[in-house]
């Protein structure tokens, strides 16, 4: 199995919107499909970090409305599964009318359950005649199932692909190094090569637009200026990566290419380290691989965390690909140095809490750019935080694993008592 490649097809995607929202449309759209006459009632059942990201998120094409049950409802309506994560393209005037109603009616329900961890949705859809229950689980579009008035129609266990066979991926990257990784990217084909080079172009364009935005983005780059942050490298990065995650957590009707399964982890682990690469002159190949590798090391940080976590992904897990990424285009194989960089960004940022997906994400992920810059800057010059510093690792695959064992064991009660202040504002 290539890894990269794996990765790659599991969790670098375009997506329109945020990724959890959009899953759940997903997920509505298939059971939608299943049904010969027209639904009256609908169930979403979701876990507590999909609930979460989803509760505060614009919805493309929806004039800013938000949140998983009207995503949920439109995908519904919309009922084209073959879209994946872009289904939201296709709301219209209509279907968002038609859908509103439906919220409004309460015809529609979403529900909560603590008991299902690390991704889940299960969909319940009721017409006069018959139902179908579809559940996507572990990742965005990973269909485990699909039952209609009680008969199997898809299981992921008698699929070609076994569910053991789909994981596996996980598997291996939790038992390799980053050793193993720098092989990888330095073995890229034209494919993988260009692939990787369409998420740049993409999360470049969704940051253009987010510019014209008045919100994070727009206010660094004032700041700039007006004189009161210098015009360099490190307000590019954040000015443009804030600005992207502005745009799509707006609903911004344009894609981002995700990683790690997450829009703004694609941004901050693709145009970190291509806008640094480009102010030094880096070579395009070498910049490339180095999006490569920060794919893969994200992927490795989730590995361990989980796909969504009390802790923020797009500031630490695609962080931490950021600032290897930035050391490996300077010194390729220097393992040392790029373990420095990833200690230093955890040691940083590494307790950033994830209340969902929403508006002050950007402010995260500039945050997240910066630690990056500045993790990797020292590390190239030989300085990192060591062994002896709080729950530092002897390497940056050490460090990683003790953080998810603070995730595991430390962070659950953190993560219900947001959802507890969550779910009070409804």
């Amino acid at each position: 199995m290539n890894l990269l490649k794996k990765v790659l097809e599991k969790e670098v995607f375009l997506a329109l919107g945020c990724t959890e929202p959009i899953a759940v449309a997903y997920a509505c759209s298939i059971a939608s499909f299943y049904l010969n006459s027209p639904w009256e009632r609908l169930e979403i059942v979701l876990d507590s970090g999909v609930y979460k990201n989803g509760f505060s998120v614009h919805i493309p094409n929806t004039n800013g409305e938000k949140g998983n049950l009207l995503a949920g409802v439109l995908g519904a309506l919309i009922a084209k599964p073959e879209l994946k994560m872009e289904i939201l393209k296709e709301v219209e005037p209509d279907k968002l009318k038609k859908a509103k109603e439906i919220v409004d009616s309460q015809k529609a329900k979403l529900i909560l359950d603590h008991s299902k961890k690390n991704l889940y949705i299960e969909v319940r859809i009721f017409s006069s005649a018959e139902y179908v229950r579809v559940v996507v689980q572990h990742s965005h579009t990973n269909l485990e199932l699909v039952e209609k008035n009680k008969e199997i129609i898809f299981s992921a266990q008698n699929s070609k692909e076994t569910e053991k066979e789909k994981d596996d991926y996980k598997k291996q990257l939790q038992t390799k190094h980053i050793s193993d990784f720098i092989e990888l990217v330095e073995a890229i084909d034209k494919e993988d090569y260009q692939y990787i080079l369409k998420g740049v172009f993409t999360n470049l364009k969704i940051a253009e637009e987010g510019l014209k935005l008045k919100k994070v983005g727009y206010y660094l780059q004032r700041l700039e200026d007006k004189g009161f942050i210098s015009k360099n490298i490190f307000s590019q990065v954040k000015i443009l990566t804030a600005a992207a995650t502005d745009a799509r957590m707006a609903g911004v009707n344009l894609p981002v290419m995700a990683s790690g399964g997450s829009g703004n982890q694609g941004i901050v682990a693709i145009l970190v380290p291509y806008l640094v690469g480009k102010e030094f002159g880096i070579k395009e190949e070498t910049i490339i691989k180095s999006i490569g590798f920060s794919h893969l090391l994200n992927s490795y940080v989730k590995a361990f965390t989980g796909s969504l976590s009390s802790l923020c992904g797009c500031a630490i897990a695609a962080g931490v690909g950021a600032a290897a990424a930035i050391v490996y285009q300077q010194q390729k194989d220097n393992l040392t140095n790029i373990s420095l960089a990833i200690n230093n960004i955890i040691s940083d940022i590494g307790g950033m809490l994830c209340d969902g997906a929403k508006g002050g994400c950007a402010l995260k992920v500039a945050t997240s750019a910066d630690s990056a810059l500045r993790a990797a800057y020292m590390a190239l010059n030989g300085y990192g935080i060591g062994y002896e510093d709080g729950f530092m690792g002897k390497s940056g695959e050490e460090t990683i694993q003790n953080l998810s064992k603070i995730i595991a064991l430390g962070m659950p009660k953190a993560n219900d008592v947001m959802l507890d202040i969550m779910t009070y504002k409804v």
